[in-house]
């Protein structure tokens, strides 16, 4: 009898430590220590100005956006981890749960609003084509007929322009931004098309000062909106998030410190729910 009492007694104080071990490492996550608690957050790698991957780490409006948007949600920047959302992987990587959501010049549209949620929009963007500074051959849409256009897998640029505005441009589907501006500063095609915002962040960048111009052409309205899962209620949470960040000023210094040095002409911040067509 005797030895049962010793064994339950030192049971009690064995749990007791476990105990005290579990609370102190709840308190330290309390503190603002990264411990296990993460975000998983998909952004562009390679578009200047937007999301990209770089040696001092992720820079771009988005990357500013949703590192906004983590911190209203609770983590530091820390405790986010960052992954590269390729345009046609975006809803497959929901869908699976490799991310919590996705911030990466993702347009609203409503095929992709039947595979997966958009909390916004976050900005308004307009197509546009990139063009070697040398080049004065296309002055307008109709003049992409018969170019060599480029856009990236899995984009709706490039087929936008072939279905509605030019049907005799030559698609060429590369599968990165950066790979068709090497394309294009090669004459293997004519034109870049995608957002305005995206082509505005490679035209800046010092490497390629005086190479290349944006044509100036409005051809679509592009509504950004913050990807998440079908039916996650972090729609709601990041809508409100993003309603702060726009009041509160931050989106205008998102805005000026990583479009401003390209002359970007942004849009006034979109409100949510109004996706312009």
């Amino acid at each position: 009898m005797k030895l049962r009492k010793v064994t339950a007694a030192s049971a009690a104080v064995l749990a007791l430590a476990v105990t005290a071990t579990a609370c102190g490492s709840d308190n330290k996550d309390d503190s603002g220590s990264s411990g296990d608690k993460k975000i998983t957050v998909g952004i562009k790698f390679d578009q200047p100005g937007i999301g990209q991957k770089t040696p001092d780490g992720y820079s771009g409006f988005d990357v500013d956006v949703a590192t906004y948007i983590a911190k209203q949600l609770g983590y530091n920047k820390d405790q986010i981890q960052w992954k590269e959302a390729k345009s046609a992987d975006r809803e497959t990587m929901l869908q699976r749960g490799d991310v919590d959501f996705i911030a990466a010049s993702y347009s609203i549209t409503p095929e992709r609003e039947q595979k997966v949620d958009f909390a916004g929009p976050y900005l308004l963007a307009h197509q546009d084509v990139l063009l070697r500074s040398d080049d004065n051959s296309i002055k307008s849409e109709k003049d992409l007929n018969s170019k060599k256009l480029c856009s990236v897998t899995g984009s709706t640029s490039a087929q936008n322009v072939k279905d509605k505005l030019a049907p005799k441009a030559q698609l060429l589907k590369y599968p990165t931004y950066s790979a068709c501006l090497t394309g294009l500063q090669n004459k293997a095609i004519d034109a870049l098309t995608t957002d305005d915002s995206i082509l505005a962040g490679y035209a800046a960048q010092a490497n390629f000062k005086g190479k290349f111009k944006l044509g100036g052409l409005k051809m679509t309205n592009e509504n950004y909106g913050i990807g998440v899962k079908k039916g996650s209620d972090l729609k709601a949470k990041i809508n409100t998030a993003l309603e702060k960040m726009v009041s509160d000023k931050t989106w205008d210094k998102a805005v000026k410190d990583n479009f401003g040095p390209a002359n970007y002409q942004n849009e006034p911040a979109p409100k949510i729910g109004n996706v312009v067509s």
